[in-house]
């Protein structure tokens, strides 16, 4: 087999290594997110869409087309897995872009993802089983700015709102959303005149790092960043609690950003009682935390829409022996080495709060609050072991 070849032996399209350039487009702003297909489809020559719709999985099927920016080419069905929509989707998409390399005539392919379908999944799928055909080179989330907010603050299940893409699925809008939007690396912005500064304020500061491009005005720019490649490890590096881009202090156009970070552990029971309080002061809020009761334990905090999610995120690296350092990535690493304390090394708190509105001081008077006294500090690592074990129902679910 040449290179550039498919595995039948036809012209192979896409870049210049062979593989076809694959860039993933999702977002819950469903007309933002058409419309930032089409503006591709005009302005990449050869460029192909493929959609799953979920939305017909209630019948049994996905429903496959492709098009491209002539209208139509190809309805399908790919039948549900698991009695997951979602995992159909997984199952199928791979093989379909390899479909498409393998036609010879396809130089994109913008896989526009359904609503509430998160770009990750997708992206490591798609990077994992493309091998030498494909190519994922972007993912960008689609946004309609003036609905940031109502989206981050939608507390509803995706059951409820009719988006849930298995039965098992337990997201809520807003926490679909906020993992949609801080995933990508660029937003397609769709603005339908309705935006306020206060809108683009809170996109800013939700993921200050995204390049955000105005799909009507920019198209080349989008189509550019579309090729410019994705790393998917980077991309999950990311956004691991330990070691994740969390953004810094802000304040603008009514819209704050609080960055809270201390070196002593909470006390469960007291963090636990607060933690209603503490969901509800932002819009969202996310980032690692330390409880006295489980110190080697590196916590996730991730919170949109009134709706909390707390993990265990595996241990701290100062809880771990020397020789297990080298199997820890890098990035990982260089974020410890950013917040070591000669005394507990990378063990801290971290945690961000984004929201019009936001109560500066209040919330650090109450997080505050829930940390070890002076005295309770003094008990060490062996004396926190037999505080209040408080989160156990949250971390240690009775299966």
């Amino acid at each position: 087999m040449g290179p550039g070849n498919g595995p039948h032996g036809e012209a192979r399209s896409g870049g210049a290594d062979g593989r076809l350039p694959v860039v993933l487009v999702g977002g819950l702003h469903a007309e933002a997110r058409q419309e930032t297909v089409e503006r591709l489809l005009r302005a990449v020559p050869g460029s192909v869409a493929l959609h799953h719709d979920l939305a017909t999985a209630a019948e049994g099927t996905v429903r496959r087309t492709i098009r491209d920016a002539g209208g139509q080419l190809d309805v399908g069905e790919a039948p549900l897995v698991n009695d997951c929509a979602c995992c159909a989707l997984r199952e199928d998409l791979v093989p379909e872009l390899e479909r498409l390399a393998d036609s010879g005539t396809t130089r994109l392919a913008v896989v526009e993802l359904w609503d509430s379908v998160e770009p990750r999944a997708m992206a490591e799928v798609t990077d994992a089983h493309g091998g030498d055909v494909l190519r994922l080179t972007g993912v960008v989330t689609a946004v309609d700015p003036a609905l940031v907010l109502s989206c981050l603050g939608n507390g509803d299940d995706l059951a409820e709102a009719g988006l849930a893409a298995a039965a098992s699925d337990q997201r809520t809008v807003g926490d679909a959303w906020a993992r949609q939007l801080e995933y990508a690396p660029v937003l397609a912005l769709v603005d339908g005149g309705e935006a306020e500064e206060e809108d683009r304020a809170l996109l800013t500061q939700l993921h200050p790092t995204a390049r955000q491009v105005d799909v009507r005005r920019e198209t080349g720019a989008l189509a550019s960043l579309a090729l410019a490649g994705f790393d998917v490890e980077a991309a999950a590096a990311a956004q691991h609690p330990a070691c994740a881009l969390l953004p810094h202090d802000a304040d603008e156009s009514g819209v704050g950003t609080f960055v809270w970070h201390r070196t002593r552990p909470f006390h469960p029971e007291r963090l636990y009682q607060a933690l209603e309080d503490l969901t509800c002061a932002a819009a969202r809020s996310r980032g690692r935390f330390w409880l006295a009761d489980r110190p080697d334990t590196l916590l996730s905090w991730d919170a949109a829409g009134g709706a909390l999610c707390v993990e265990n995120a595996g241990p701290w690296l100062a809880s771990l022996p020397d020789a297990a350092w080298e199997m820890v990535p890098p990035m990982r690493r260089a974020a410890a080495a950013l917040d070591w304390h000669p005394e507990h090394g990378d063990c801290c708190q971290h945690l961000v709060f984004t929201s019009p509105g936001l109560d500066r001081e209040g919330l650090e008077r109450l997080l505050d609050s829930c940390l070890l006294t002076d005295a309770e500090y003094r008990a060490g690592p062996e004396g926190w072991k037999h505080l209040p074990a408080a989160f156990d129902t949250l971390l240690d679910p009775v299966s």
